[in-house]
C-alpha cells in the first residue's frame, strides 16, 4: 500500500473510534440516574449514575436543544429510555426529559438538555467545564439548577 491510502485508512480508523466512543457515551442505557459529586472549586455538581459529569450548553434555551451533529459527537447528549430519577441531593422537580430530531429522549435539569464530553474519560473527570466550542460555553451544572461556578463565584440562573 502506498502512504496516502495508509494515511487516509488511518484516519479513517481514528474517525471511526471516536465516532463510536461518542455514539457508546450518548446511548440510552435505561432510565438515567442523575446525581450529585463534589470537586474543589467547584463545589456539588450533577453526574450520572456512573459519577461521568454532565454538562450544560449555553447556547441552547429552555427544553430545546441545538447540539447536533459534529457537536453531538463531541458533546453527546445523556439519553434515557425512561423518565430520569433523583438520586441523593438532586431535586427530581428539576429533572425532564426533551424529544431530539432522531425521536430519542435526552434528559434536561431546570429545562437545561444535559450532555457528556467526550475528553471525560473517568468517573469525576470534569475537562469540559468552561469550555467554549460550537458557538458557546459549556457548564456543569448545581444541584440547584444553575451554571456551576468555582467557589465564591457568583451562580448564573436559569434564563
Amino acid at each position: 500500500m502506498n502512504g496516502g491510502i495508509q494515511a487516509l485508512l488511518g484516519w479513517v480508523l481514528v474517525l471511526g473510534i471516536g465516532s463510536a466512543l461518542a455514539t457508546e457515551a450518548g446511548e440510552a442505557a435505561g432510565a438515567r440516574i442523575i446525581q450529585t459529586d463534589e470537586r474543589h472549586p467547584i463545589g456539588s455538581y450533577l453526574t450520572d449514575e456512573q459519577g461521568r459529569s454532565v454538562y450544560m450548553f449555553e447556547a441552547d434555551s429552555s427544553n430545546q436543544t441545538t447540539c447536533y451533529d459534529a457537536c453531538a459527537q463531541a458533546w453527546p447528549p445523556v439519553l434515557t429510555d425512561g423518565r430520569p430519577t433523583a438520586g441523593p441531593g438532586v431535586d427530581e422537580s428539576l429533572l425532564g426529559t426533551i424529544e431530539r430530531a432522531d425521536g430519542s429522549l435526552q434528559v434536561t435539569y431546570n429545562g437545561w438538555p444535559l450532555y457528556y464530553f467526550i475528553k471525560d474519560s473517568e468517573s469525576g473527570d470534569i475537562n469540559g467545564q468552561g469550555v467554549n466550542g460550537f458557538g458557546a460555553d459549556w457548564y456543569l451544572l448545581t444541584p440547584g439548577g444553575q451554571v456551576a461556578r468555582a467557589e465564591g463565584t457568583e451562580e448564573r440562573p436559569r434564563g
